[in-house]
């Protein structure tokens, strides 16, 4: 039987703490196969890292005033995120900009509560993205699953799940829904990532095995008659079958990201993945 050997995280956290908890729970119950090495905070008031002390995870807080510049100030959280040797860092709910530093490109992900490009950027965290979204009018919203870059909420896409915004929704309501979505893509994205499945090619990212699966099923679709009866009626396709196309859209998705080696990056003690370098630069997120 193969060993799966859980991939070591690092959090980012600036308030409650709610998406470290998420992936807690679902790494006690066995859902995803992870380790919380560390939990950093830049508030020493951020409830996260009461969750991160129950949970026996170490913890540091690190705040942005103590530093004179933003590069010395992300350059002393990913010191810390190498010392406890994290493979991945994950964003949850950090209110603050990072300069990533090159040995992290393609391993620092984050979460927005909707979907990039709508309703992102500077000054949009927290209940700021369900209120606009709503002021806005929109019949759908969701979350998304991105690398960060060096553009707020810019980086390529991994994934996104979306949820109808419903005629008598509040924020809380929306924001309830939207953070159910968001319990199911970020530890989905984590276990992508761990497995190497994910290939950054320019904005995009790919999950590495869904085009032929994809490819297949468009072909199979495009020969397979599909039925659809008029019977009783005068429509000239009474009771015949119609053949009709329906294109599929190509889902794109994903991430993999690990130490640069030979122009590719490679996780260590796993699998090699095959993974393209986004540019380096710096990220910051919503509030939990």
């Amino acid at each position: 039987m193969k060993t799966i050997i859980p991939i070591r995280l690092a959090v980012l956290l600036s308030g409650n703490g709610t998406t470290l908890q998420n992936l807690l729970d679902r790494i006690a119950d066995g859902r995803l196969q992870a380790q919380i090495a560390l939990v950093v905070a830049n508030r020493s008031d951020a409830f996260g890292l009461v969750r991160a002390e129950r949970a026996g995870v170490p913890t540091a807080v690190i705040e942005r005033k103590e530093y004179t510049s933003r590069e010395e100030f992300g350059e002393r959280i990913f010191a810390l995120c190498r010392e406890a040797g994290a493979e991945l860092v994950c964003m949850a709910g950090f209110l603050q900009l990072l300069q990533i530093p090159d040995d992290f490109i393609g391993r620092v992900m984050n979460i927005h509560p909707a979907l990039i490009p709508a309703f992102c950027g500077k000054g949009y965290y927290g209940h700021r993205v369900h209120e606009a979204a709503l002021e806005y009018g929109v019949k759908v919203s969701g979350c998304t699953v991105h690398f960060a870059d060096n553009v707020y909420d810019h980086g390529p896409i991994i994934l996104q799940r979306t949820v109808p915004v419903l005629d008598d929704d509040t924020q809380d309501s929306l924001a309830a829904r939207v953070f159910a979505q968001e319990c199911e893509a970020y530890p989905e994205a984590i276990r992508l990532f761990a497995d190497g499945k994910l290939k950054i090619e320019g904005r995009r990212v790919r999950i590495v095995g869904l085009a032929s699966r994809e490819a297949s099923l468009r072909a199979s679709e495009s020969s397979t008659p599909i039925s659809l009866g008029f019977a009783g009626t005068n429509h000239p396709a009474d009771g015949a079958a119609i053949n009709r196309q329906f294109p599929r859209s190509q889902k794109k998705q994903g991430q993999a990201h690990q130490k640069r080696h030979s122009g590719r990056f490679e996780r260590p003690q796993r699998q090699a993945k095959n993974v393209e370098a986004v540019p380096p630069g710096e990220h910051a997120h919503r509030q939990d």
